[in-house]
């Protein structure tokens, strides 16, 4: 599948998104922040920091931004709003929503890889109204009622 990429001027000099291994199914996004003024979240702050790409993803699937575990492993760096979704007719710049869950300040320079998108087919819904959803063996049981 062929995803078109528009690089903005801000993201000049960084690579683009890319997969790190051939079986990846996350494409790394760079910070596309200025050289010489790079982040510091404290813990518990949330942060947008631009990547510097628009993306034109195509009709029929969504762009999910989601961390990058050896991050959130290491340093508690989440996307807040995981995934984010970015919709196939979305044309601005992709934007993470950053947060960090850690204990220490974590510190982000340009073209750090601070996330990753997926691309995933999605289908959207008729909704037929009635009055009653059939019954399953499942029932009503939530969060923990299928055991560990």
């Amino acid at each position: 599948m062929r995803l078109a990429i528009q690089r903005l001027a801000h993201a000049d000099g960084l690579p683009l998104p890319s997969y790190q291994t051939m079986y990846s199914a996350g494409l790394d996004l760079g910070a596309a922040i200025p050289e010489d003024q790079p982040l510091t979240l404290l813990p518990g702050e949330r942060v947008i920091v631009p990547t510097g790409f628009v993306l034109a993803v195509p009709s029929g699937h969504e762009g999910q931004v989601r961390a990058r575990s050896g991050r959130a492993l290491r340093e508690g760096l989440a996307v807040l709003n995981a995934p984010g979704t970015i919709d196939s007719d979305f044309r601005g710049e992709l934007c993470v929503l950053l947060v960090n869950l850690g204990f220490a300040p974590i510190v982000i320079v340009r073209g750090d890889r601070i996330a990753q998108v997926v691309i995933a087919p999605v289908c959207q819904v008729s909704l037929e109204e009635i009055d009653t959803i059939d019954p399953t063996d499942r029932g009503t049981g939530g969060f923990g009622s299928t055991g560990r």
